[in-house]
């Protein structure tokens, strides 16, 4: 086994022992909790034996495990004590660690605005981008969650769909205007209660009175979005990410605003301890908090 591959696959597994799940490994790492199942798994082959027991509470070091376990955590710690120490090395590098819908629909967007302010700063963006991901505690984590940090916005949750499907649904049952129409839901909105999606939606404003619940499921907005410009079926999603596809006529709400469902949490910014006095980090969270600023606004202006 190549050793950065023996390493990764080492820093996830003590991430899933210590989060308590892949999942929870998978939002440190900026990676897809089946990325880290697949790590882990490959260390598994190479020592021939299971390293992890999974169980209704959690994950759990087998015998083998445990009796290396109190030196993978410390390795693991000093390893990001190491790099913390060193990143004054890396004056030009953020590395970030985001939900995966914001930053591919929401951030991805408009960075190109400020790379073209600041071209010497390099971005790694959960994993991906001008610089290779890097072990250790990423600069900056956003997600919506009650973590703490500093708020960026709160989300609106609103129907979409394609243009074409307006007409579907201007001849289709008058009261129950939804009644049978396809919809398109987010996994994470099937799975997590804190994360509102068509069934919310239709007990809250009607139209609709039975399979509420199903549909196609995506694993992320990006992929269902492609669906939606396609007029493949209607969605509940994130204001904030698809204002751009409003404007420009892809996509269409074919209800009032008003209709909406507001996130469970907003989006929340961290930095690790001490990136702050970072220069080029200090730049970029004052663009990122003007920017947020701007979608605060917009998403007020358009209820």
């Amino acid at each position: 086994m190549p050793t950065t591959t023996h390493l990764r696959s080492l820093q996830a597994l003590e991430l899933a022992v210590r989060q308590g799940s892949l999942k929870g490994a998978a939002d440190v790492l900026g990676i897809t909790p089946a990325a880290v199942g697949q790590r882990i798994r490959s260390l598994e082959d190479y020592l021939s034996t299971d390293l992890l027991l999974r169980s209704r509470s959690g994950l759990r070091p087998t015998r083998e495990l445990e009796h290396a376990l109190t030196d993978l955590h410390t390795a693991f710690k000093a390893l990001e004590r190491v790099t913390e120490t060193l990143d004054f090395q890396r004056t030009r590098e953020i590395h970030i660690v985001a939900d995966t819908d914001w930053a591919e629909l929401w951030l991805v967007p408009k960075l190109a605005d400020f790379q073209e302010e600041n071209p010497n700063i390099l971005f790694c963006i959960n994993g991906i981008g001008d610089v290779p991901i890097r072990l250790g505690t990423p600069d900056l984590r956003i997600f919506s969650d009650d973590d703490g940090g500093e708020v960026l916005f709160r989300d609106l949750l609103v129907p979409i769909t394609g243009p074409d499907n307006l007409r579907r649904l201007a001849d289709w049952d008058p009261v129950n205007q939804m009644e049978g129409l396809p919809l398109l839901h987010l996994k994470e909105q099937i799975e997590n209660e804190n994360c509102p999606g068509w069934v919310d939606w239709f007990e809250k404003f009607g139209h609709r009175e039975s399979g509420t619940d199903r549909g196609v499921h995506y694993n992320n907005a990006r992929l269902a979005l492609k669906a939606v410009k396609l007029n493949v079926g209607f969605m509940v999603c994130g204001l904030s990410l698809v204002l751009r596809d409003l404007q420009e006529g892809t996509i269409v709400h074919p209800f009032p605003l008003s209709q909406h469902l507001t996130a469970a949490q907003p989006y929340r910014l961290r930095l690790r301890s001490g990136a702050e006095k970072q220069p080029q980090l200090q730049k970029f969270v004052e663009w990122l908090m003007a920017t947020a600023h701007e979608t605060k606004e917009k998403l007020a202006l358009n209820l």
